[in-house]
């Protein structure tokens, strides 16, 4: 992307767009439902989400070839060179849910980042999509119509926009449920559910290198998400309803 003289790279673009709207749509979603955490309470929770968010990143990146990591740990452009949103998302789940506990706060916290997390990420696979080949998230060749030549003359699925409508959409139905008043956590559990079970699938048509039992680190990781919402899901299809805002959780956190 150039600006006279001026060029950036369309995935830092996408990046910071992706920032600047996820975190005001957070602070909007946390004008308009309220927030029972007190300011100081909720910002060590957000601190503590980018923190685990950056570390998670960057940390699944580097285990999903792990052998290949090992025999360039001294070489810091390939160490610094990736990260996963997955793993991002991990990372700061863990990071909040060990916070939480150090703030002796039991309710879960992540409703307010459900719909935001969405967009966001929603945007910034916009840039993953015009970097092209370097960003290596694009599909396997295929023959359909839509396929998009990245770059090496080959048609791809153009993954990076398929991940992008599926979380516009998701981010739809995820404010839509919020304004109906569903809430206790069920919109964040939601949010990962639906996300991670969707790479689960989808990154079976991405060309990746490294893959342990048939699946890749990220797959993995996605899967073991999906293990410990298990509980949630049960109840979802129990029950046939999500959890109102402020209802009670009987259930420890």
């Amino acid at each position: 992307m150039e600006l006279g003289s001026f060029r950036l790279h369309p995935h830092l673009v996408f990046e910071l767009l992706a920032y600047f709207a996820g975190f005001r749509l957070y602070l909007a979603a946390r004008r308009r439902r309220g927030d029972f955490l007190d300011d100081p309470r909720r910002w060590w929770v957000v601190a503590a989400a980018a923190l685990g968010a950056a570390l998670g990143a960057r940390l699944l990146y580097l285990l999903e070839c792990p052998l290949e990591t090992l025999r360039r740990w001294h070489d810091l452009d390939y160490l610094l060179a990736g990260k996963t949103i997955v793993g991002a998302i991990a990372g700061g789940w863990l990071a909040v849910e060990g916070t939480k506990r150090l703030l002796h706060v039991e309710s879960r916290t992540g409703d307010l980042f459900a719909a935001p997390l969405a967009v966001a990420i929603a945007i910034g696979r916009i840039g993953c999509f015009l970097t092209g080949l370097d960003d290596h998230t694009y599909g396997t060749p295929t023959t359909l119509p839509w396929g998009v030549d990245f770059g090496d003359g080959v048609p791809r699925h153009p993954a990076p926009l398929y991940e992008a409508l599926f979380l516009a959409l998701l981010a739809v139905v995820l404010v839509r449920l919020g304004r109906r008043g569903v809430g206790s956590g069920d919109l964040f559990r939601l949010f990962v559910v639906a996300y991670f079970a969707y790479r689960l699938v989808a990154d079976f048509w991405k060309p990746v290198g490294c893959r342990w039992l048939g699946m890749t680190a990220i797959q993995w990781t996605a899967l073991a998400a999906l293990a410990v919402a298990a509980p949630d899901m049960l109840r979802w299809f129990r029950d046939r309803r999500l959890r109102p805002d402020g209802a009670r959780e009987e259930e420890a956190r």
